[in-house]
């Protein structure tokens, strides 16, 4: 909850092809109750939508200022965002107040349904998932879709690198929020003194007149399913699911 003193939500600009607008723009309608996920797959992927995380992040916290605080009578409270890491743990978000720890969590199998699964126990709202050509037919249990178009209401897929092809939306960043972005990474026991570096220094292209600038792309939910793994055959656990079920 560190990010209350040295992050405001006019500390970002949000644009949509060449308009300004707000966040309320790219997550219609959102408020205090909205849970947030990030699908990773990579070493430090989830920082390709640092922007879009910590700009929600600071509106969250507008909602219940001026009763956030450390001190007794004071509201101590962390929005539910959470990651999802495909297969293992690839960075530790503590720093961008993705906490408690709980909220890092790990899908075991690379599998669209065991992925969806994870985030429909999560209760996610606004889902951002990896740019990726989206999977022709992936296995989903009828009733993972189901829950999941009940609950969700926006999606944007983001790049590990910071920017996506054919983005519509633009995010420009402050110096505070890349401080909190360059301090995960350096407290990040996943990833090797190389993998800290490399990451580090992919960020500098994305700054322009001294600020970071990320893209992201809106895209329907149907979309979004199909990007959440590039696998086509159900996993283990998937097969077990459809044996049940006597599918073949």
């Amino acid at each position: 909850m560190h990010t209350i003193d040295t992050l405001n939500y006019d500390d970002f600009e949000f644009i949509i092809e060449n308009h300004h607008v707000s966040l309320e723009d790219i997550f219609p309608g959102f408020n205090e109750k909205d849970r947030v996920g990030v699908v990773v797959r990579q070493a430090g992927g989830g920082l390709g939508a640092s922007a879009l995380l910590m700009a929600a992040l600071t509106r969250f916290y507008d909602f219940y200022r001026p009763q956030l605080g450390d001190e007794p009578g004071k509201l101590r409270i962390y929005p539910e965002f959470f990651v999802f890491h495909v297969e293992k743990r690839h960075m530790n978000h503590t720093w961008m107040d993705v906490w408690p720890p709980h909220k890092e969590v790990i899908v075991q199998e690379d599998d669209p349904e065991q992925i969806l699964e994870t985030i429909n126990d999560r209760g996610i709202t606004r889902l951002l998932v990896e740019n990726m050509t989206p999977t022709v037919s992936p296995t989903f249990l009828r009733e993972t879709v189901s829950s999941a178009e009940s609950r969700i209401i926006s999606t944007v897929a983001y790049s590990p690198t910071g920017r996506v092809n054919q983005g519509d939306i633009r995010i420009n960043s402050c110096p505070a929020a890349e401080d909190n972005v360059l301090a995960s990474i350096k407290r990040s026991e996943e990833l090797s003194s190389e993998e800290k570096e490399k990451i580090s220094q992919s960020r500098q292209h994305l700054y322009v007149d001294g600020c970071i600038s990320e893209t992201y792309r809106r895209i329907n939910l149907s979309e979004t399913l199909r990007m959440l793994s590039p696998v086509t055959e159900p996993g283990r656990t998937t097969r077990k699911y459809l044996n049940i079920l006597g599918v073949n």
